[in-house]
């Protein structure tokens, strides 16, 4: 059974524990940011922190690590 992704305006985000990558994005700490609310992974920009998340589930973010380890998005950072 599929839950139906929350409406990021209805989530309290204040316990949340985001997480940046440590490797440099261009300075100033900008980044995206991890975070997890319940069984829903969220994914925001740091430089923007009071912006709407975007919500995934655990299996569209293993996806995306999955496709990223194998290059399949290299080109978008001009890496292929």
């Amino acid at each position: 059974m599929t839950l139906k992704k929350p409406d990021p305006s209805t989530l309290d985000l204040s316990d949340v524990d985001w997480q940046v990558s440590t490797f440099e994005s261009g300075g100033g700490g900008n980044c995206i940011r991890f975070g997890r609310k319940g069984e829903w992974i969220l994914i925001s920009d740091s430089h923007n922190p009071d912006g709407p998340p975007l919500v995934f589930t655990k299996k569209e973010l293993e996806a995306a690590i999955l496709g990223a380890k194998d290059g399949q998005f290299d080109h978008l950072a001009g890496l292929g």
